[in-house]
């Protein structure tokens, strides 16, 4: 087994031993390309990513409730003596409040959403427009299976280029954040792929959610760029029936960044000035990331729970380091 593998298996072990955060993204901790930060004789692991000057964290440290702030502090020191400094991303609420006691500054930046399927139906007038779209999908011959990567790899990687290239020249395939499929963490994902006439037109990738929401995220997702409507919706509609039929409680949408900001929400200690440029994010930085599109299509489903996401400054806010969490992720 290679040391990447061993690291992997770690942290896995981590998310899913130590979900007292309930970060619903927290499987994007085992995904290819992360490094992991521990400590002798401490229980838990730091996921991270390098980016310039600084250390992209992502999430809190996975670990139970007492080596939380010695993680914390030994990752700090970590970066220090490399002449880094700490931007941790996706923090959730408790775990925000514990970074602002512990010399961070924090701030909102964003929520994720989450669908409660006991009680998620589809009926009524609210649902109208979306169960039309569904219809109209399959009624252009959509058939959605659940299948297995191998299956369709080529495939898949195919509709990636295509999908990419629908966006525009030299847009970049972002990573970090965002999920993947493949690799050794394959096996614990779940893939519905969606085809017309034998040929691959969507497919969504669920990774699995641990803590007190568990269940499956909505992961990544790509389509033919083309006018045929409900595509996603359809995929998602089956699997989100599969999960139902199979006992599971919640379906996650993952993060948004710059969405459902709210003033009642930030941590003592927060930026005011970080708060009002993440509302002009909001309002103008489509440029940035597209994210009343993504929010749009997350709300169609009706979430019944909506989280705050944070990000937290070693030291004090800073915009340079926000830009190297895109950085990270490989927006440029």
């Amino acid at each position: 087994m290679t040391e990447t593998l061993v690291a992997q298996e770690l942290a896995h072990a981590a998310i899913a031993s130590y979900p007292q955060a309930d970060n619903p993204s927290s499987f994007l901790a085992v995904s290819d390309g992360n490094s992991y930060f521990t400590v002798p004789g401490v229980p838990g692991v730091v996921c991270y990513r390098t980016a310039g000057r600084y250390l992209i964290q992502f999430g809190g440290p996975f670990a139970p409730e007492e080596a939380v702030v010695p993680l914390l502090a030994a990752f700090g020191e970590y970066a220090a003596e490399q002449g880094r400094t700490v931007v941790a991303i996706q923090l959730q609420r408790g775990e925000a409040e514990v970074y602002a006691r512990n010399g961070y500054q924090v701030n909102q930046v964003g929520a994720s959403y989450a669908v409660d399927l006991n009680s998620h139906s589809l009926k009524g007038s609210r649902f109208m427009q979306l169960r039309n779209k569904i219809s109209r999908a399959f009624r252009a011959g959509l058939v959605v299976t659940e299948s297995t990567v191998d299956e369709w790899y080529d495939r898949m990687r195919a509709l990636d280029q295509v999908w990419l290239g629908s966006k525009g020249e030299g847009v970049p395939q972002l990573e970090f954040l965002v999920g993947q499929y493949g690799g050794t963490m394959q096996p614990h994902r779940r893939l519905f792929v969606g085809t017309i006439n034998g040929e691959l037109v969507g497919y969504i990738s669920y990774s699995p959610v641990y803590g007190s929401r568990a269940g499956w995220m909505h992961d990544l997702s790509r389509r033919i760029p083309d006018n045929t409507p409900g595509l996603m919706e359809a995929i998602n509609r089956t699997a989100m029936e599969t999960f139902q039929a199979e006992g599971e409680r919640w379906l996650h949408f993952g993060f948004t960044p710059f969405t459902s900001l709210d003033a009642g929400l930030e941590v003592e200690g927060h930026s005011p000035g970080f708060a009002a440029f993440m509302g002009l994010l909001w309002e103008h930085g489509e440029a940035v990331y597209p994210a009343k599109t993504q929010l749009a299509y997350k709300q169609k489903w009706a979430p019944d729970t909506v989280l705050a996401e944070y990000v937290a400054f070693q030291g004090e806010v800073s915009v340079a380091g926000f830009a190297h969490v895109f950085r990270a992720c490989g927006a440029f």
